[in-house]
């Protein structure tokens, strides 16, 4: 990583470098109840503090981890491991370089690495991806050791694909381009926005070994007539008059497998949301989630003859005020 992206693992927490490890707990439930994804849905935000959090107490916690962090820092686990050069790193800025490539090229460059090797007894170590997609290094690597070539790892590719609502239900075959490749990809039912999807050998191939790394696609979806995602659940606006609304009524829900009916209660207001229980999007064992239908009462634009007599009669006959506790609000 550069150096910008080095984690203050007790600022993450709120506590002081001095916290003993009871201090460390407290800090890191009350934390973990306030940002868990339970009881925070579909907030990337909430959910990138639990994760982060979660980070910091796996390091501050544990008092091996935590005496090489307060030592070395950000090159904490390279030490832990025994691979951080000597000296290397400190006050370098690696962020100048655009990939992982350019720095190795320039290594190669830096010792007449044609051939791809070094003079013997030297040790020249670089940065790499610790993750897909990253972009960036996140730890030192020993390439060369003793004038010896060592490989290394293949390279995996992050890229994005976008399905319809009913591909993404049903499952889909797709064909891709990757650069003078085509490639079949079969997505399986339940796909949802965020899924991500591992294609084994189909990533960068490696410069140094010729071996490729994997693909993984990170799902999208083309915005759907009446569906969107809430969360795990989904989420449609369905239209009732005002006479269903004051009365209450049955109506048929579409779903993602087809209609069902549904109890309105009397007298529910524009924009109350009701639950179908199991009948949201499907999971990858077979379970559902919930689909929140959100009322919305509309008025007609246009009333025959008879229809506006009713409603005439109707706002003669009701005593019913819904600005009554309003009315006498001043500032």
């Amino acid at each position: 990583m550069a150096t910008t992206d080095f984690k203050d693992y007790y600022k993450i927490l709120g506590v002081s470098k001095t916290a003993n490890p009871e201090e460390i707990k407290k800090a890191y439930r009350r934390l973990a109840r306030k940002y868990h994804p339970d009881l925070n849905p579909g907030d990337k935000a909430a959910e990138q503090n639990f994760k982060e959090i979660n980070e910091a107490q796996e390091v501050l916690a544990d008092p091996e981890k935590r005496a090489k962090y307060d030592q070395f820092g950000q090159y904490w686990q390279q030490a832990a491991a025994g691979t951080a050069p000597t000296g290397a790193g400190v006050g370098f800025d690696y962020s100048q370089y655009g990939s992982f490539d350019d720095f190795i090229n320039e290594l190669l460059g830096r010792f007449g690495g044609a051939a791809g090797r070094v003079p013997s007894g030297q040790r020249v170590y670089s940065y790499r991806s610790s993750s897909p997609g990253s972009g960036g290094f996140s730890g030192f690597e020993d390439i060369f050791s003793g004038g010896g070539f060592q490989h290394m790892p293949p390279s995996d590719t992050e890229a994005a694909i976008t399905l319809t609502f009913s591909e993404a239900w049903n499952g889909t075959q797709k064909r891709l381009q990757l650069g003078n490749e085509t490639i079949n990809v079969r997505i399986p039912p339940g796909a949802k926005p965020g899924s991500r999807i591992r294609i084994k050998g189909k990533g960068q191939i490696s410069p140094f070994n010729q071996q490729r790394g994997d693909l993984y696609l990170t799902i999208d979806l083309h915005p759907h007539i009446l569906f969107k995602f809430e969360g795990e659940n989904i989420v449609c606006s369905i239209p009732i008059t005002p006479e269903e609304a004051a009365l209450g009524t049955e109506i048929k829900v579409p779903t993602p497998d087809g209609k069902v009916s549904m109890k309105i209660p009397p007298g529910v207001n524009s924009g109350q949301s009701l639950r179908l229980r199991g009948k949201g999007w499907r999971g990858p064992k077979g379970q559902r989630s919930d689909q929140i239908v959100k009322l919305k009462i509309v008025t007609p634009k246009k009333l025959s003859p008879r229809e506006r007599e009713c409603y005439e009669k109707l706002r003669q006959a009701s005593r019913f005020n819904p600005r009554h506790s309003i009315e006498e609000v001043r500032l």
